[in-house]
């Protein structure tokens, strides 16, 4: 059951409220881990919720009343997970990008994805335990690395390309470097 907030209108008719959803969702194909999954991404994120857990009936390909589907939110981005077998893996070409503010929320996210079997990749780039990307990029990087200085944002490009876990200090000691 998908989640339905209401949102004001206006028509030739008048203004009224009416019931929106989110038209796109990012849908994920898990094993069996979907519930595990949302668990631990909505105890990451802030305003994250699971919304609804739809179980097999029975008949179906999996054991009746194991997890089918999960839809939970992730500030305010609704995602579906679907649990349907090993046939599909996650790859590192579909990933989520995260935009922190500072390196203490670099951190925070670095390190509660990469626990328990993630694994650190370059560039701010990681995989969870479930095996889905994530790139966890700090605002400063793009902000750095658009500087009209060339040369400067060239220094700061270089010293990222070092990195696992962005380091907003030392892409600010390659900035400020003449």
């Amino acid at each position: 059951m998908p989640l339905l907030w209401l949102r004001k209108s206006r028509s030739m008719f008048g203004e009224s409220e009416r019931p929106m959803i989110q038209k796109i969702k990012p849908f994920l194909w898990f094993d069996k881990e979907a519930e595990d999954a949302a668990k631990l991404y909505v105890s990451i994120f802030k305003n994250s919720k699971i919304l609804h857990v739809e179980r097999y009936p029975a008949g179906s390909p999996a054991p009746a009343g194991s997890v089918m589907i999960v839809n939970f939110e992730l500030e305010g981005l609704q995602f579906v997970g679907l649990n349907a077998g090993p046939q599909f893996k996650f790859t590192e070409a579909i990933s989520f990008a995260v935009s922190t503010e500072s390196q203490e929320e670099t951190d925070y996210l670095w390190n509660k994805l990469t626990a328990d079997g993630g694994q650190e990749s370059q560039c701010g780039w990681l995989k969870d335990r479930f095996g889905m990307s994530w790139q966890i990029t700090p605002r400063a990087l793009m902000d750095l690395l658009g500087s009209p200085d060339k040369q400067k944002a060239a220094r700061v490009m270089a010293a990222m390309m070092t990195m696992k876990k962005i380091d907003i200090a030392a892409l600010q000691r390659a900035a400020s470097e003449q």
